[in-house]
């Protein structure tokens, strides 16, 4: 009883507290030359334009960026877009924050100053005349570390650094070290290719100097003997560069000794899920169309056991691998050999129809799509039919129906189902206890 008032009597006296720093908070005024004028917010990092006036970083940053040339408050055209650092505000500010700590103002740090775009140019003309001496290797590798930490220091530099161009800069770089030395500048380049990752997405010029055959062929080179964080590096590049879809890049990759190999180890022997990604992405690029190099980049990837381990991975991934995963199974069940493998391997059908309905629309696309390449016009494959129907492949598909799909997937499930229902009288068909748990509205 005594415990029970002590605390509430406790609490009556620390809310009473608190309510009367939140009344002194809310009379302690913040002088108005202190406050941004577009915010109306105590500055953090005040900044000044060519105007006299002056600014919070992020907020003039801001109104730049979404077109705006003229000063908010004056609406004259600025003379140049760099901002300059009010140090003498900033100290003010922090001043006061330090005299009013007592109602909780905390004193604002000193911000890092970013890097103007005269700095930036400064920087990518030394890496370029440095590629371009003989014994340039290790200048360009410190200036590319300055690079990448001043990169990873804000968004702001790595905007700055971008619309410089130092994604084309690295890549050329990259490209000239390939080409000129036979014996890889291993640290160099490492460098390299870890700062041309956090430039990423990288524009379509930086992409096709990175497409080049002697970039191409370092990639790979560090795929395969390369340490973790290089090999993560090189896959994230390789997937930009077979997005452009470009055939004669596939023909290139396709020539290099153990470059498919590299690309299936990522997937057998996992870095982490995005290099599986990446990897995945790189390979559903070369083997998406119908084009001839598309041809021999599935019929490689088949012979190196692709469809097993794909079929293996599905088994327990997370949403967004299953759907590459899928993907790329549909693409190389277009070869007889690729149907050959997923009809001989065990795990095929009862993977393919759990997926169903379980994962997403394009995951269930996938599997339909897989499904109806293995068996239509395979009638006399009876085992695979009757294994079907055992694993509730009927109940599925007829369900797929009911709930809607699209019409090409509905087309599809349509042809599976009849050429099921001729044999569903020789199998007795169990119940899918897949059906219990589906995350789908009815």
């Amino acid at each position: 009883m005594i415990s029970t008032w002590r605390k509430k009597r406790a609490s009556k006296r620390s809310n009473t507290k608190k309510q009367i720093e939140e009344k002194t908070m809310e009379l302690l005024m913040v002088p108005s030359h202190f406050k941004c004028p577009i915010s109306l917010d105590l500055m953090s990092d005040p900044v000044t334009l060519s105007t006299g006036i002056t600014y919070d970083r992020v907020s003039i940053e801001t109104w730049i960026e979404n077109g705006n040339q003229t000063c908010p408050i004056t609406k004259k055209v600025l003379n140049t877009l760099e901002p300059i650092p009010n140090h003498t505000m900033r100290k003010m500010i922090q001043e006061w924050c330090v005299a009013n700590k007592e109602y909780g103002i905390e004193r604002i740090p000193t911000p890092r100053i970013p890097v103007t775009s005269s700095e930036v140019t400064g920087i990518l003309r030394k890496i370029d005349s440095c590629s371009k001496l003989e014994q340039g290797s290790e200048s360009s590798r410190e200036l590319v570390m300055k690079m990448r930490n001043m990169i990873k220091e804000s968004t702001r530099n790595k905007r700055c650094f971008v619309a410089n161009g130092a994604g084309k800069m690295l890549s050329s770089t990259l490209d000239c070290f390939t080409e000129k030395s036979s014996v890889y500048e291993v640290e160099t380049m490492e460098e390299i290719l870890s700062t041309l990752t956090i430039l990423l997405p990288l524009d379509s010029e930086s992409k096709s100097i990175l497409g080049s055959k002697s970039s191409l062929n370092c990639m790979i080179w560090f795929l395969k003997c390369g340490s973790l964080s290089s090999r993560r590096n090189s896959v994230f590049l390789l997937k930009e560069i077979m997005r452009m879809e470009e055939i004669w890049r596939v023909e290139e990759l396709l020539k290099i000794d153990g470059g498919l190999e590299s690309l299936v180890k990522l997937i057998k022997e996992p870095i982490c899920p995005t290099t599986t990604k990446a990897s995945l992405l790189t390979i559903y690029h070369m083997v998406n169309s119908s084009q001839l190099s598309n041809d021999k980049a599935r019929s490689k990837f088949v012979d190196l056991g692709l469809v097993e381990l794909l079929i293996e991975t599905l088994v327990d991934c997370e949403k967004s691998i299953c759907e590459k995963v899928l993907g790329i199974l549909a693409r190389l069940c277009n070869s007889q050999e690729g149907r050959k493998r997923a009809n001989n391997y065990a795990l095929t059908i009862p993977v393919l129809i759990k997926k169903l309905l379980r994962v997403s629309d394009l995951a269930t696309e996938f599997s339909v799509s897989i499904l109806w390449k293995l068996f239509i016009g395979k009638n006399d494959n009876v085992v695979l039919i009757n294994e079907a129907l055992q694993v509730g492949a009927f109940q599925k598909l007829l369900l797929l129906i009911q709930v809607g799909c699209g019409e090409n997937t509905k087309e599809k499930a349509s042809e599976l189902l009849k050429l099921l229902n001729l044999h569903r009288g020789e199998v007795e068909c169990i119940d899918s206890l897949d059906l219990k748990n589906l995350k789908r509205p009815f």
